[in-house]
Parts: C-alpha cells; structure tokens; sequence
C-alpha cells in the first residue's frame, strides 16, 4: 500500500482525530477523563455506563454543549454478551461507524484468599476480561471497516503479584495476554494496544488515609498519583497515527512503580 494513502485513513494526534470513539465505564473518573480527552481531539464519543446514569448523561450533555451531536450515553451490563453485541449495533446505528473501542470499566475490590467466592470470581473475571473480550469480538467488523484500534486498560498488577486480589491479577493478566492476541488476529486493519495505570487516583472511598498515602506515594519514583488526564493522553496517544506502527503493546503509565 501507498504510505501516503494509508496516512489518510487516520487523523492527527493534536485535534485532529476523527470518527467515533466508544468508551466503556466513561461516565466518571478515568473513563470521564477518556471520553473528554478523545472529544477535545475531535471525534464522537459514546459514553456507556452500568449505574452512573446521571453522570453519563451530565458528561454528555457538556459535550454536547461544546461540540453538537457529538456525545451519546448508552447503557449496557458488560456481565451480559448479548448486550455488549447491542452495544456496538447502537453505536453504529447512531454514527455509522466506530474508529475506536477503549474497555475502560472494571470492577476492583479485595478478595483474601480464604474467602473468595464464585460470585466474586465471575465479577472480576468478567468485567476486566470476558467483557473486554466479546465486546471487542463485537466491534471487530466495524473496527476493521474504519482501520481503527482497540485499547484496553490494564494495570500494573497484571504483572506485579498484589495480596488478597487474586482474581483481579489474573483478570487484568488475561486481558495483557488478550491484547496481544487480538492485535496479531486484527492487524493489519486494526491495532490493539494497552495501557497499564497505577498510582493515578485515589479511592473514591476514605479507605486510604493520610498515613496510607504517604505509604504509598514513597513506592511511587515519581513520588506523586498521575492523575485521571495521564491515562487519558495515554490511550489519545496509543489512538492517534503517532501510533499507527505500535501494536500488541502495553504502556506502562505508573510513575515508574513497576521499575520496584
């Protein structure tokens, strides 16, 4: 193929992508901070949420505001195949296309070793992997359609052991493992990438204290959280034609924590 061609196929990373993103949990949070950043580079985004109703429809509602017609929030259970199947006819039926799939929700809780149960099991395992898995399966005839990409976010504990989160790290270690496969099953139409957070946030709970912080902070060689925006310019980036000759990889973004 003519490089020159191809080129046209994608946009520019500095505001200028284009196309339809859809963004898995991106009412709040990170996947918030997803769905703003691949907006403000110029594409249409869809916001799917689980519960966070009011939040996807506030985020939407301030795209919108920015940019008509440009945001949607559609709501879907990723524990159930038939609705991530209906989540990408709904994306398509409303834009006609998908450029880009970013699985962004997760579930994320402890679970000792002694008292993990099946339900928890079936949770975790299908919200970090099996969710990421169908839906891109589901997306896949559109993804190739608009030679886009796929990225998926996984965490430092996919490789670095964490106590009491068994199937949280082997979840997110499935999901490594099936980015890579995805990405030599896709190309060359569509590349698959991951990003790998830690340290970016902190609970939106109270259950890290100022003692927990200061704990955690010092395993940190950056020595600060990253903050919702890191991973967004991550995912903008692993998006763009900056990388349209990087597939089957994950980006470490954690403030160098992996490197202990």
């Amino acid at each position: 193929m003519d490089l020159r061609e191809e080129d046209r196929n994608v946009g520019t990373l500095g505001g200028g992508l284009s196309g339809t993103a859809l963004v898995t949990g991106g009412a709040r949070r990170v996947g918030a901070a997803i769905a703003r950043s691949l907006h403000g580079a110029g594409m249409n985004v869809v916001i799917h949420y689980r519960a966070s109703g009011a939040d996807a429809r506030a985020l939407a509602a301030e795209l919108n505001q920015l940019r008509p017609d440009s945001a949607l929030s559609l709501r879907a259970n990723l524990l159930a195949v038939d609705q991530l199947a209906r989540l990408a006819e709904q994306t398509l039926e409303h834009w006609g296309r998908l450029d880009v799939l970013v699985n962004n929700a997760s579930t994320y809780y402890e679970t000792p070793l002694g008292s993990i149960t099946e339900s928890a099991f079936d949770d975790l395992l299908g919200t970090n992997l099996k969710a990421p898995l169908f839906l891109s399966q589901a997306c896949a005839p559109a993804l190739r359609q608009a030679r886009g990409a796929i990225v998926n976010i996984s965490d430092l504990y996919a490789r670095k052991p964490l106590a009491a989160r068994a199937p949280y790290c082997a979840a997110k270690a499935g999901l490594e493992a099936i980015t890579r496969v995805l990405a030599l099953e896709l190309a060359p139409e569509v590349r698959v990438n991951a990003v790998a957070p830690s340290g970016i946030l902190w609970p939106i709970d109270d259950s890290v204290n100022e003692v927990r912080q200061k704990e955690h902070l010092a395993r940190i060689p950056l020595q600060r959280l990253g903050g919702a925006e890191a991973i967004a310019e991550a995912v903008r980036y692993l998006a763009s034609p900056a990388a349209a000759f990087v597939t089957g990889t994950t980006l470490a973004v954690d403030g160098g924590e992996g490197l202990l």
